[in-house]
């Protein structure tokens, strides 16, 4: 077998402020600048022996920067999303004509739903992956033909090849993976890493993959990572928060980021029994299942925040959307939240199915109830491969020509007969006036800040960012929601071909 080939996995630069993939859920321009980790590409990264893992846009690395540095590899493993997709072809252009004997491999959501069109986009990408990439993009980098190369779609004497499905890892393979903080250490900076709910700097990595739940919007089950719930070992789990305390001793905390970390009460408690001795904090995603004695578990092991999509205050959107919780349901979790001291970032969706006038003010005063430490609120987006694209696009609500504008900030792109496109985002702004400019809330923020000088400085500059876009987007609405520049196209519905 051939030497290995010299590797860069790149998350890859596109719009300002852009966190475009490689683990974020939400692929956009943040209203806020705030980037999650590449926690996807650090697998491979850790099993190709030479290799770099650039995460562009945090490190403000821009494109002639990335094009230069990859005229020092041989193979170019980049994850693309759907927002940036258009971008990132451009940058390859680039990038081969700076280094026309570079392989390229596109991995992520938008390749594993759409592998024809990725590859017919351009012809400087040698191959796509499906599903979990791990192996695929090691195997090829160690000298292994495409041929067999299992999840791979690629050319062949001018027709695309789909090969064979590879099976999910599982948790000895889940073990047998590379630590990601490994990566983090040798390659980032983790005081790039800033997410405005997050203490910072922080740390973030999966302990499972994969989501039970059958949200209709939730990209990630739905492509990659799949609805069957895979877990680490909490043994592995434990040890790599150990190393991740010992590598970076200025870290604050340790944000689980997984797809749903709360889904089983028995993993939940085995994995606080062995946090409890390692003192540190920790925050992680989570459903509203939990009962009170788990939550009190997570609590006295060093549990901060929880991130709880609660989507919408009204039950029938929530049936409409498989959300699989109810109303009720969100009422006690946070209830008990409270009671166990561990606070709570609430996220919610306007313009699902369902939705109205009236239930955009449902759900703002009940989330206004639950009175969560923060909130984010975000417009509902069909992304492709997710069962509500699908819906929207049969029914004929994928009414408007962009997911987003030319800055790269999400725009709606679904609209109901009942209720058009501007006043959604005017329910989006709505919804952050009525529920920050309380005076209670204004106080909670400000309380934060008072005795921490960091505090401060990163509140002033997020707050002159959200105020910034808030007129923005109040502008956009007066103007009755017009896209002066569309970038990005809605994908056409999934063909019924089985290749996709």
């Amino acid at each position: 077998m051939p030497d290995v080939m010299k590797t860069l996995l790149l998350n890859p630069p596109s719009f300002e402020n852009f966190d475009g993939g490689a683990s974020s859920r939400w692929p956009a321009t943040r209203e806020i600048e705030s980037y999650w980790y590449p926690v996807w590409l650090t697998y491979p990264a850790g099993m190709i022996p030479g290799s770099r893992l650039l995460d562009a846009s945090p490190a403000k690395i821009n494109w002639q920067q990335t094009v230069e540095i990859c005229k020092n590899y041989e193979f170019l493993v980049l994850f693309t999303s759907t927002v940036g997709f258009e971008s990132d072809v451009k940058l390859i252009r680039k990038i081969k004509e700076a280094n026309p004997s570079l392989k390229i491999a596109f991995v992520g959501p938008h390749g594993h739903i759409k592998p024809d069109e990725t590859l017919n986009a351009s012809q400087d990408i040698d191959f796509v992956t499906r599903g979990e990439f791990d192996h695929s993009v090691v195997e090829y980098a160690h000298g292994k033909p495409l041929s067999e190369i299992l999840s791979v779609s690629y050319r062949k004497d001018g027709k695309i090849v789909h090969n064979a499905e590879r099976p999910q890892l599982h948790t000895e393979d889940l073990d047998a993976l590379p630590f990601a903080t490994d990566i983090y250490k040798r390659d980032l900076k983790i005081e790039n890493y800033n997410v405005p709910f997050l203490l910072h700097p922080f740390v973030s990595f999966y302990t499972t993959r994969g989501c039970p739940a059958l949200c209709t919007f939730c990209m990630w089950p739905q492509t990659i990572s799949g609805h069957a719930w895979r877990t680490r070992s909490t043994e592995n789990v434990a040890r790599e928060v150990k190393q991740a305390i010992e590598y970076f001793p200025q870290m604050k905390e340790i944000f689980f980021d997984d797809d749903t970390f709360n889904i089983r009460k028995d993993r939940v408690l085995d994995l606080c029994g062995k946090f409890k001795p390692l003192k540190f904090r920790w925050s992680s995603t989570a459903r509203v299942h939990s009962d009170y004695e788990t939550l009190k578990g997570m609590a006295d092991a060093g549990a901060r925040l929880f991130i709880v999509g609660f989507e919408s205050g009204d039950a029938q959107i929530l049936k409409n959307i498989k959300k699989g919780a109810t109303v009720e349901m969100a009422r006690t979790f946070m209830k008990n939240c409270r009671k166990v001291g561990i606070r709570v970032h609430g996220d919610f969706i306007i313009g699902l199915p369902g939705e109205t006038r009236e239930t955009i003010q449902k759900t703002i005063d009940f989330a206004k109830e639950l009175d969560c430490e923060t909130i984010q609120v975000s417009l509902a987006h069909a992304m492709p491969g997710t069962e509500l694209h699908d819906s929207m696009a049969k029914q004929g609500f994928l009414k408007v020509e962009a997911l987003a504008d030319s800055g790269g900030h999400q725009l709606p792109h679904i609209e109901y007969p009942h209720l058009s496109k501007a006043e959604m985002m005017g329910g989006v702004n709505r919804f952050y006036d009525e529920y920050y400019f309380r005076p209670k809330v204004v106080w909670r923020i400000v309380r934060e800040a008072l005795w921490d000088s960091n505090e401060r400085k990163r509140l002033y500059h997020e707050a002159v960012d959200f105020l910034k876009l808030r007129s923005e987007r109040w502008k956009w609405v007066r103007e009755g929601g017009d896209i002066d520049k569309p970038m990005i196209a809605v994908p056409a519905p999934p063909s019924a071909s089985g290749n996709d």
